[in-house]
């Protein structure tokens, strides 16, 4: 798709009142483009897609980028703060764009959103991008899936300021990736953090037949070692059919920020190739 001369959005500040918390959320690209919605990941913000916003824009699409509730402008964190709960919380900005179908793009947590909204509305989705997630509906393996359910208790003793820098260290492969991640995440207080994780902590469930209906473009970073996303992925991406796995070199957890020129053209390839039209 290509940008034409139609009326553009550019970093429009917008907000709306959910469950206790303003929302903050910016639109960019052409008013009648083809909607893509990005979510970022747990303690990130809507800078994440930053990399994305301008090429997508410039190939046509509408691109809409938000502080998910407890993250960067989006305060208070409101209640309740779960992955169901802020999948309701996109659905809702969808509505209030009068976006019947949409592109769903999600980093990290943002991938457990994008998938639950998918699995939940499939009507509403043309297509689902993911980056570093993993399979919302595999539960992973019981010791796993025990440690899992136990890190909330760990990151509550942990030293904040340790904490902060480890995530840091271990979501970016480069250091500008590595200072913005470090930055975003000192946006949400320990209590924030640990609410946040809570969810993460809790949102797998098994539903083993099920499958993704429409186009879906999995993706990492060569480089993510965060829990088993590089391990899980190909077997994810084997059983699912409508599937175009990408490892996305040179990259990390923020694969789509620290090689934005591999992950960009990987994501206009597979856009592209597909029909957004109901």
């Amino acid at each position: 798709m290509n940008g034409g001369d139609e009326e553009s959005e550019r970093d429009e500040t917008r907000t709306l009142e959910r469950a206790g918390s303003t929302v903050h959320y910016w639109l960019a690209g052409p008013a009648d483009g083809p909607l893509v919605a990005c979510t970022h990941g747990a303690s990130m913000d809507h800078r994440l897609f930053e990399p994305q916003v301008e090429p997508l824009a410039n190939a046509g699409y509408r691109v809409l980028t938000w502080d998910v509730r407890g993250h960067g402008r989006s305060k208070p964190i409101g209640e309740p703060f779960t992955v169901p709960a802020v999948a309701d919380d996109l659905l809702a900005l969808l509505d209030e764009l009068d976006a019947e179908r949409t592109v769903l793009l999600g980093q990290s947590f943002g991938g457990y959103i994008s998938q639950e909204v998918t699995y939940r509305h499939p009507e509403r989705v043309a297509a689902l991008g993911i980056v570093g997630s993993t399979d919302l509906l595999d539960r992973p393996p019981l010791l796993e899936y025990l440690a899992l359910r136990l890190s909330p208790y760990l990151f509550r003793v942990w030293p904040d300021g340790h904490l902060r820098k480890l995530i840091a260290e271990r979501t970016a492969h480069t250091d500008p990736v590595r200072e913005y991640a470090f930055d975003a995440t000192r946006q949400l207080s320990k209590r924030e953090f640990l609410t946040v994780w809570d969810a993460v902590a809790t949102c797998h469930r098994s539903d083993p037949a099920y499958r993704i209906e429409r186009p879906l473009l999995l993706t990492h970073g060569g480089h993510d070692g965060t829990g088993t996303i590089a391990r899980d992925a190909p077997a994810w991406a084997a059983r699912e059919p409508n599937c175009r796995y990408e490892v996305i070199p040179d990259a990390g957890h923020n694969a789509n920020q620290d090689n934005p020129d591999y992950f960009n053209r990987v994501l206009l390839e597979f856009l592209d190739g597909i029909s957004l039209e109901a």
